[in-house]
Parts: structure tokens; sequence; C-alpha cells
């Protein structure tokens, strides 16, 4: 490590002004601290979040769970609101990475660092939720710009996630063994305008299928999946797989995620 400056504010307008002054964010740090370690980044000051209470927190307004940034995973996991309303996402949450990532990795810093193979960008965008940051509200299908790119700005933060509730949902990723990320994660859900599909793990970042949509809107069962080919030519190739079994693993996960989900 180097010498660095370290903030812990207490309330979001300190973080704001550190912020502003040049500050870095950091969340659960899960990633930024491995970056920091191998000087892939080399921040000045760093503002943790970790003291904002207002940043943490689940509650239910209306039809959606209101889940705020800094809420662990494993606080998402055990939310007796989520197992209800949204069972697929406290499972999603249970299943990343291991007891202390879970312990220690926030909702909010997984979607704003973006990562093509994590699985919290997957539910945001098959949900359709709202991105709430101190600045604006954004829109899953518009919040997410390629490989660790969002359309937040320079020090904009990321407050809240409003996931509405759908009618059923499930997520089925296929892990890395040594990482535990996604090598392909499938996340679908029925909701008040269709059917939502979000893959992550097989592109340069989360993305929805159109093709799979289509099939589920026709018939939300498994047998629909197998009859929608799956293009592998913008597929990530690498030493886990290649990008044809991605593509052969997109069908399977989504086929036993619509199982999941019809129970």
């Amino acid at each position: 490590m180097y010498a660095f400056n370290y903030e812990r504010p207490a309330n979001l307008a300190a973080a704001q002004a550190l912020l502003a002054a040049g500050g870095n964010a950091l969340a659960g740090g899960q990633t930024m601290i491995a970056a920091m370690k191998q000087r892939l980044q080399q921040p000045e000051t760093v503002v943790d979040l970790g003291a904002i209470s207002t940043l943490a927190g689940i509650r239910k307004e209306g039809n959606n769970l209101v889940i705020g940034a800094m809420t662990r995973h494993q606080d998402v996991a055990d939310n007796a609101e989520v197992r209800q309303h949204i069972p697929a996402l406290a499972a999603l949450a249970d299943g990343i990475g291991d007891k202390q990532i879970r312990t220690m990795g926030t909702l909010g810093g997984s979607v704003a660092n973006n990562d093509p193979a994590a699985c919290y960008p997957s539910a945001v965008l098959a949900l359709g939720a709202t991105v709430h940051t101190d600045k604006r509200t954004i829109a899953a299908d518009d919040f997410f710009h390629g490989m660790y790119a969002t359309a937040l700005d320079a020090g904009e933060l990321i407050t809240a996630i409003s996931f509405p509730i759908p009618h059923k949902a499930a997520y089925a990723k296929f892990r890395q063994p040594a990482s535990r990320f996604a090598l392909v994660g499938v996340f679908v859900a029925q909701t008040a305008a269709g059917a939502r599909v979000a893959i992550t793990g097989a592109g340069n970042g989360v993305f929805r299928h159109a093709g799979l949509e289509a099939a589920l809107n026709a018939s939300f069962t498994p047998e629909a999946v197998t009859q929608v080919a799956i293009d592998a030519s913008e597929l990530n190739a690498d030493l886990h797989a290649s990008a044809a079994y991605r593509a052969h693993l997109i069908t399977v996960q989504t086929q036993r995620a619509v199982k999941q989900a019809n129970g």
C-alpha cells in the first residue's frame, strides 16, 4: 500500500464536500482496496461511506423495495421483506462471493463498479429498477454502459435503488469456481410490463436479451427458451470458457431460472 488520506464522514453532505475536493468514495472496498494494493488506483484521499447511516437500510414503498446503497450483501440476503417480496434478490445476494465478501460488500458499490461478471447488475436490469443518486434518478436501462462504465458522473453517489416487486423472478448462476463471480448468470423476471432477462458474465457488461424475452412473453416456460438462438459472436472467450460455451450456458441458465421462478 502507499500513503493516502483517509476520511470517514458522518453524513452525506460531508461526503459530498470531500468528493468535490477530489476524494474517491469507498463503499465495501472489495474491488477498490485490491486495486489500490496493485497500484491500479492511487487516490490521494479515500472517503469511506460506511458511517453514513442514511445510506443503509431496506424499506417497502408501495410496490417497490428501496434498498440503501451501503446495505451489505448479507443484510439483503437475510432481510424478511426481501425474502418475502423478491426472494430471487435475496438468493442472489446470498450467493455472492464468500461470507467475508457478503459481510463487507455493498449493493451500491457493486452496481457503481459494474464488473462485467457481477451479480447485482443483472437484478437491477431484469427487475427494471431505478437507481437513486445524490443528484437524480436513473432508470436501469439507462444506467449500465459496458465494462466498469455507468451513467454516473464524477463524484456522483448512489444513495439507494428501488426494485419493483415482480410477479415472479429467479436468478441462476454458473460460478467461476475460484472467484465465485458469474461465468454466466441469468436473472429472469415476469413483470407488469412483461418478461425481462438480464445476463451477466457473458459479455463486456450486463445486457438484456430480446429474443429470450420475446419467447418468455409468449410462454414463460423452460421449453420456450430452447427455441431461441444465442449469438456467440459478441460474447466473451477466455481461459475459463469459449464464447460458444457461454452461449450454451445462457440457454441452460435461463431455463433453470424460469423453472425456479415457476416454483
